[in-house]
């Protein structure tokens, strides 16, 4: 028995795009019509590789700037959310490119809580492993005052619980705008004692 279950959800690729070295500092992604992803991630990509240096985000697990393995290749954010939070900054439209995304999809409900370990399969056998939740950070912030003077501050609040998820490879293939991703979900409960963890 698969541990692994496709599901009837699938989600439709609206936009890709690459953050390079040299954006980083903008947080400029570059619009593409199409991604070759190996098991480095996307070529050219800032966040690309097999390793990483550990964040604050694992500090709890590793001295920050530790060697660890890449988790972060991709970011992957929802047409849906991001509806969520242009609303709630009370803006008419924003630019996935200012987010720091490498996907953005539409099709999955409240994709920001897909259960760890989900994957999403393109036509090309391209498969995505969501690692997690992907926090919101100051980055896009100062990216949108560029264009939104003022109003990067309420980026962060806004985004809580809705800013998508990080994902590696684990197939490499290409993806292309209009592609379908199918969802496959863990074929487990939810594990009884999570809120014990957390209050801990």
């Amino acid at each position: 028995m698969p541990a692994l279950k496709p599901t009837a959800f699938s989600a439709r690729i609206s936009w890709l795009g690459v953050v390079t070295s040299e954006d980083r500092k903008a947080l400029l992604a570059e619009p593409r019509q199409a991604l070759d992803l190996t098991f480095e991630g996307i070529a050219g990509s800032v966040h690309g590789g097999r390793t990483r240096a550990s964040c604050s985000r694992v500090t709890s697990q590793h001295p920050k700037g530790t060697p660890i393995a890449n988790e972060r290749q991709l970011s992957i954010i929802s047409v849906e959310e991001m509806a969520e939070i242009v609303a709630k900054m009370g803006l008419d439209s924003l630019d996935p490119a200012r987010l720091g995304a490498s996907i953005v999809i539409e099709g999955i409900p409240d994709l920001s809580h897909l259960p760890p370990s989900s994957r999403l399969q393109a036509p090309s056998g391209a498969t995505l492993v969501v690692d997690m939740q992907n926090r919101p950070c100051i980055l896009p912030a100062r990216s949108l005052d560029t264009v939104h003077p003022g109003q990067g501050k309420l980026f962060k609040p806004a985004a809580e619980g809705r800013r998508g998820v990080t994902a590696w490879v684990q197939r490499e293939g290409r993806i292309a705008l209009g592609d379908e991703l199918r969802l496959h979900v863990p074929d487990q409960r939810a594990w009884a004692h999570l809120e014990t963890a957390r209050r801990g």
